[in-house]
Formats: C-alpha cells, sequence, structure tokens
C-alpha cells in the first residue's frame, strides 16, 4: 500500500511533459530519488515521537525547483540508458539505429567501390599487357576486354545496389584483381624474354691469355715479364687486337713467339719454350683432341671478350606465310650464349607454316665439308665451324643442302634440364634399347619404343654415342626424338603449366636472330588457325674416316665422309616442304 502511494504522489507532481515518457524510466529514478529522502529524513535528527510531523513533511509538495532539478536528473538518465544500450530508449531509438545503419553501409560501399575502383586498374594493366605482347589476335583479346568490363560491372552493381554490406562481392574482386595482376606480371615477363632471346645478331670470341696449371702467375701484371706464344694463321686480327690490349693494360710491350698455328702454341707451352699463350678460348676442344685433358693442364689468367656482327638476311622473312629454316646449335658453354664454340649438335629445321609441315634434318659434328669464306677449299669438321660464329656453321649447312638457312637459335643444352622439367617431363621414343654411358652425365637403361624422361635423363640420352649403334649418328637421331617430344608437349596445355620454369630456362640460354616481331607473328598466325603440325625427321649418313682438318694443320683427325645419296635425298625433301608438301609418315601433333 505505502508503494503505491508514493507512486501515486510521483504520478501528481510530475509535470506533463514527464508523464509523457515511458514510467518505467521515470518510476526507476523517481524510486531513487523517494529512497534517497526517506534516508535524509531518518538522519535529520527529529524524535521518533514526532512521527505525525515527519509524515506530514514527507508528503509536502514538492518546490518548482525540486522539480526542475528532478527533471534534469530524469533526462540525464534517459540520455545515459541510451547511450549504454540503445535497445532500452523509447523515444529516438528508431532514428539512432537508422542513422548508424546508414553511416555503416556507406563506409561499406566506399569500401566497395574502392576494391572495384583498383579491379579496373588491373584489368586494364592486363589488357595494356596483351597488347603489348602481341601474340594474340584481337578476337580474343577483344574476348577478354569483354569478360573483365562484365566482371566489372558485377562487382561495381554489387556494391551499388546492397542493401546489406556486400561481403562476398568485395572476396570476389579482391581474388580476381590478384589474379589479374599474377597473370599481367607473366604476361610482360613473357614479354621481356621474347626481347631478350631475340634480334640476336652479334657473336663474341673470348680471347684469353693461358699458363700452365702450376705456375706462380694468377694475373696479366704477374706474367708482364713472360714470353708470350701467338699465331695470326688463324683469327689474327683478334689475337693482334688482344695484344695491344695487352700492351695497354701493362703500360709496356709484351715479348711474343710466332708460331703458326694453336697447336704448336700449346706445344710450346708445355715444352716450356714460352710461359704463356694468346688464344680464342673457342680452340679449347680442337686441343682437346690433340692434347688429351688440355685444360685441366692450364689455368686462364686474362681474357679480352670481342664482338662482331652476324649478316641478318631473314629480316623480310614473312613466318606466317613464307616456309623457313632455322639452324638450331647446340652448345655447352659457360657465360655468354654468343660466344663462338664447337656446335655439338648441329640440327635444321625446316618450316612451312602454311601446311605445318616441319622437317627435322640432324648432321653429324664430324660431317667432313668445307666452310665457306674460311678453310679457302679446305674440309674441315662441322662442328669446327662453329670456332668462327654461327653464320660460318649456317654457312657450311646451306652450301652441303644447297639451301638458304634464313635463323639460327643457338642453345645451350644444358638447359634443357629446366624446360623439360617444367613441361613435366617429356615422351621420347628411342629406335634402340641400351644403357647411357657415365659421360653422358647420367647412367640409366633407355628402353626401345617410347620412354618418360625427365630433364636430366632427356639431357643424358640425347648426348650418348659410345653404348648405341651408330654412334654419332644415332645420338643426333636421338637429340631429334627429344626435340620432337619438346614440340608435342610445347603445342600441349602443359606449355601453361610450366610457363614460368619455361621463361627462366630460356632467358639466358637461347639466342636468336629472329626478330621480336617475326616470333609474334608467327605465333599470333598460329593461334588465330590453329591446326595439328606435322614433324618429320631426317638424318645425313656417312662413313668414318681419318684426315687433316683446316682447324687442326698437321693433325690427323677422325672424320665422317657424307654418304652424298643421303644429302641428295634430304635435299629433295627440303624442296617438297618448301612447296607445301605434306610427310605421311610424320609425326603429327595433337
Amino acid at each position: 500500500m505505502q508503494k503505491r502511494h508514493e507512486n501515486a504522489i510521483i504520478n501528481e507532481q510530475l509535470p506533463e511533459k514527464i508523464r509523457f515518457f515511458g514510467a518505467w524510466e521515470v518510476m526507476e529514478v523517481m524510486k531513487g530519488n523517494i529512497m534517497a529522502e526517506k534516508k535524509n529524513s531518518r538522519n535529520t535528527g527529529h524524535k521518533k515521537s514526532t512521527g505525525g510531523k515527519r509524515k506530514q513533511q514527507g508528503s509536502r509538495p514538492m518546490t518548482r525547483k525540486e522539480l526542475e532539478q528532478r527533471d534534469k536528473r530524469i533526462q540525464e538518465h534517459r540520455r545515459y540508458v541510451a547511450n549504454a544500450n540503445p535497445a532500452k530508449s523509447v523515444h529516438g531509438v528508431s532514428e539512432s539505429v537508422s542513422k548508424k545503419q546508414e553511416r555503416t553501409n556507406r563506409i561499406s560501399r566506399t569500401v566497395g567501390l574502392v576494391l572495384a575502383g583498383i579491379q579496373l586498374v588491373v584489368s586494364l594493366t592486363l589488357m595494356l599487357s596483351l597488347f603489348v605482347l602481341n601474340m594474340l589476335p584481337m578476337k580474343y583479346i577483344a574476348t577478354v576486354g569483354v569478360l573483365l568490363l562484365i566482371l566489372f560491372l558485377v562487382v561495381l552493381f554489387s556494391q551499388l545496389l546492397s542493401k546489406k554490406k556486400g561481403i562476398a562481392g568485395k572476396i570476389f574482386s579482391v581474388f580476381l584483381s590478384i589474379v589479374l595482376a599474377i597473370a599481367s606480371f607473366y604476361i610482360f615477363k613473357t614479354n621481356g624474354t621474347v626481347q631478350e632471346i631475340s634480334g640476336g645478331g652479334l657473336k663474341l670470341d673470348k680471347m684469353v691469355v693461358a699458363v700452365l696449371a702450376e705456375d706462380p702467375a694468377e694475373t696479366i701484371q704477374d706474367a708482364s715479364g713472360y714470353n708470350f706464344g701467338v699465331q695470326y694463321v688463324m683469327k689474327g686480327d683478334d689475337v693482334r687486337e688482344t695484344v695491344d690490349v695487352i700492351h695497354t693494360e701493362l703500360g709496356s710491350e709484351i715479348a711474343t713467339t710466332e708460331y703458326k698455328s694453336v697447336q704448336e702454341q700449346a706445344a710450346a707451352l708445355h715444352n716450356g719454350e714460352v710461359q704463356a699463350i694468346v688464344y680464342n678460348e673457342a680452340y679449347n676442344g680442337i686441343l682437346e683432341e690433340e692434347f688429351g685433358e688440355f685444360s685441366s693442364k692450364i689455368k686462364i689468367i686474362y681474357s679480352h671478350d670481342i664482338k662482331s656482327k652476324v649478316e641478318n638476311k631473314a629480316a623480310e622473312v614473312k613466318v606466317d606465310d613464307d616456309s623457313f629454316t632455322v639452324y638450331i646449335s647446340g652448345i655447352d658453354v659457360y657465360g655468354a650464349i654468343e660466344t663462338n664454340s664447337r656446335s655439338d649438335v648441329n640440327i635444321m629445321a625446316v618450316v612451312n607454316p602454311t601446311s605445318h609441315q616441319i622437317l627435322l634434318v640432324t648432321t653429324p659434328r664430324d660431317f667432313y665439308v668445307e666452310i665457306p669464306n674460311i678453310s679457302g677449299g679446305e674440309r674441315d669438321k662441322l662442328t669446327h665451324a662453329g670456332i668462327y660464329g654461327v653464320d660460318a656453321s649456317m654457312a657450311t649447312l646451306g652450301a652441303l643442302y644447297d639451301t638458304e638457312i634464313d635463323f639460327y637459335a643457338r642453345v645451350n643444352f644444358t638447359s634443357l634440364v629446366t624446360m623439360i622439367d617444367a613441361l613435366g617431363g617429356v615422351d621420347v621414343n628411342s629406335e634402340q634399347a641400351f644403357t647411357t654411358s657415365y659421360d653422358s652425365g647420367l647412367v640409366m637403361d633407355v628402353a626401345q619404343g617410347m620412354n618418360h624422361f625427365n630433364g636430366q635423363q632427356a639431357l643424358a640420352f640425347s648426348r650418348e654415342r659410345q653404348n648405341v649403334d651408330g654412334g654419332d649418328f644415332q645420338r643426333g637421331k636421338n637429340q631429334q626424338a627429344v626435340i620432337t617430344a619438346m614440340i608435342k608437349k610445347a603445342v600441349s596445355p602443359a606449355i601453361l603449366m610450366g610457363a614460368n620454369g619455361i621463361l627462366e630456362s630460356v632467358a639466358g640460354n637461347v639466342d636468336t636472330n629472329m626478330s621480336q616481331d617475326q616470333i609474334q607473328t608467327l605465333i599470333k598466325s598460329q593461334l588465330a588457325s590453329p591446326a595439328a603440325w606435322n614433324i618429320k625427321s631426317m638424318a645425313a649418313e656417312g662413313t668414318g674416316d681419318e684426315q687433316y682438318c683446316f682447324s687442326s694443320p698437321g693433325s690427323i683427325l677422325y672424320v665422317t665422309q657424307p654418304d652424298m645419296n643421303s644429302v641428295t635425298s634430304i635435299q629433295s625433301a627440303i624442296d617438297a616442304v618448301e612447296a607445301g608438301e605434306v610427310f605421311q609418315d610424320s609425326e603429327v601433333t595433337q
């Protein structure tokens, strides 16, 4: 009864504007105030006997000032409750929640629009990379452009029209932007690699000064008082230039003794007639043939690089329409790929882009042939032509098969390991069953028929000539088989999976005089009208012999005398490819 009486008193005393608010809020405040007043009244020191007076004082009406103070306390309490727990606020709850939700949605929408903007920038970067690469036909580029535009609009409208936070659209936009950025990176990387390997046109002669391995000299300054053996018969201008550079570097002239050949120089060094020799490092292979482990018996204390241009007659070849021939020179070198050296692999690829026919022709490295404009009518091993530059090898094979060789591709065969591994291995057909020797780099069993090789196995298979019937002839066929397998894999989806590894292995290990524009045009034309390629392999044959060679005067070396019937057959096949004929016994890429 007393509590109901107190509530009635409160309702009577509250102004109209206070009674308008929720009763429960007001009651909570007022109850606290009533309890406080009761406590204060008990502490005033009045006697218990004056209970009638105390009751009268407790029920007196509140003054205007007290009502204003109480009203102020109620307002402060209501604001505190509303801020601490908006769900308990009666007045203005809907408005407060609505404003907060609107502010949250506005921030979320702004974030979504920023992500859509980033996606647009990355999409434009991808389109730019495709135009720079210039390998895709325009219909493919247009398709990519339309698809990117649709994806951008989807993300954009998912943020503009969403009544919630549009989380799914944001996640999709971030994921797509990352994928497009990665794709753009690799496309630009591909373009950079093509630029690096194309348009070569240079050859490099590495001139060196060598002393015996046990000689104390470590630098050219240490050998300033030595007697140097020189020869001016083979590439004499390069030797003279190197001697002049040494004079300039030392500040004084060196003592020299002239010989008739590199072999005489090497012999003089070993006999102690001279303490150092100046020669072209490309002759190391020839000296190995004559002196055995020549490289292990000397050390190089000085080197000088001489660069010269390779005449490019193929700048006007239309690779999308005209048939053309590429000389593939396989070498094992350390340092610059354009360094002149003996070529252990000599393969011609005759290509007709219209009929999609490829003819691979391998020629044994010991083929006994003339080197045009070099040997003066004398004959030499084909591999020795590489010492005088890739253009000398091209001219030699062109004269042998009576054809024009347009392009060259120098390939460091050790890079095959990385390239083939990046492709996931290759399936190679072997004509024979054999076990590779230690000299091939890996001892393994090869089955007759189809073999799946990783990079190291394919390289060993390509190098082996000791344990196969036919020796160097069969090695050439095996090299063709590996190249054929690589072409098949390169036109399959595996090229996409191993693109990064292939780019890494190609850079610095492949050099060609085919221009970037010609490479782009060839790829673009094939993508525009894709078709299977027909690959036929042929190998020149001959018989073993021993003869004097131009590059090794006074020495009798093992050579291969050409079988002119096989040479004639190859000439006819080259003419057939250029005429547009497709060989029925070709291997077909899928």
